[in-house]
């Protein structure tokens, strides 16, 4: 991941209902959430939950797909994987050893079926 995704992921998250909102699609899996409902869940109006979700995806932070009318949102494992190897990439001096526990965590948390948060 190159420094300049790290920050806009990372500025994505530094705003108080995003930061909410990705908590929530963390905690829901795999199988996410209809953005009505994110909206609903977050007490936000649709319009403006449209646009702090656009920047999520933007981030690589959330993916969406779409059933019919239907928005779909839910944590992009991947990119949530990549940023942590990125921020983790100079821990310990390079010593794995000394982070192992961390970088289990990490690992752990990134992935699906870790995503009990």
């Amino acid at each position: 991941m190159e420094q300049t995704k790290a920050v806009g992921a990372l500025a994505a998250l530094a705003q108080d209902t995003r930061l909410s909102v990705f908590r929530l699609l963390m905690q829901t899996g795999p199988d996410g959430m209809i953005a009505g409902a994110v909206a609903e869940a977050m007490d936000v109006p649709p319009s403006t939950m449209s646009h702090h979700l656009a920047k999520l995806e933007q981030a690589g932070l959330v993916m969406s797909w779409r059933t019919s009318r239907l928005i779909h949102y839910a944590a992009d494992y991947a990119g949530i994987h990549t940023l942590l190897n990125f921020l983790m990439a100079d821990c310990c001096r390079g010593d794995p050893n000394a982070c192992a526990d961390l970088l289990s965590a990490i690992t752990c948390s990134a992935s699906p079926e870790g995503a009990g948060v």
